[in-house]
């Protein structure tokens, strides 16, 4: 029996961070540069009004659909399933115009992968899986196999977990 992976969606197969940036430069009269943006988070660099702005788009209709591919997921992704079961594990309940534009973004980017293996949950805690791959520390605490936590801005001051930086790193650490 193969081992099993669960693989979060935003900022992890999905490059939701670029999506907020092209947001923001597209908006009214920008006080930072694609460069900073690149640099810090948004909680570092935004007053809690623009945060609270530029977070609310996710409520949006289309928001989900066109995020980018993360650059390697889509051949790590590939090459993990030759070895293990892949699942894709999204707290999507939490944007309910997400749940179907997160459904299409999968069948369109990762076909390869069955929508059997989608999981769209409010707490990850309830995953029985070897392994989580996340963006999130707080998905990871209360994970119960080997949580992989996924380089973001948001999470690069947390130890806690073993960190993957890139989809080269999860191949190195998993293949």
């Amino acid at each position: 029996m193969k081992q099993r992976i669960a693989i979060d969606m935003d900022d992890v197969m999905a490059d939701t961070h670029s999506k907020f940036i092209r947001l923001y430069l597209e908006g009214e009269m920008p006080r930072y540069s694609l460069e900073e943006l690149r640099e810090k988070s948004f909680h570092e660099l935004f007053d809690e009004d623009e945060y609270q702005a530029i977070s609310q788009r996710v409520y949006e209709p289309g928001f989900f659909r066109d995020i980018p591919v993360m650059e390697g997921a889509q051949d790590v992704i590939a090459d993990l399933m030759q070895t293990y079961d892949v699942y894709i594990a999204s707290a999507a309940q939490e944007f309910p115009n997400s749940l179907r534009e997160k459904w299409d973004w999968l069948q369109e980017f990762f076909p390869a992968i069955s929508w059997r293996n989608y999981i769209f949950m409010g707490d990850k805690s309830v995953l029985n899986t070897d392994f989580l791959i996340d963006d999130l520390p707080r998905n990871l605490r209360t994970f119960q196999g080997e949580g992989l936590l996924f380089d973001a801005l948001h999470n690069r001051d947390d130890r806690e977990f073993r960190r993957v930086k890139s989809w080269e790193a999860v191949a190195q650490a998993l293949l």
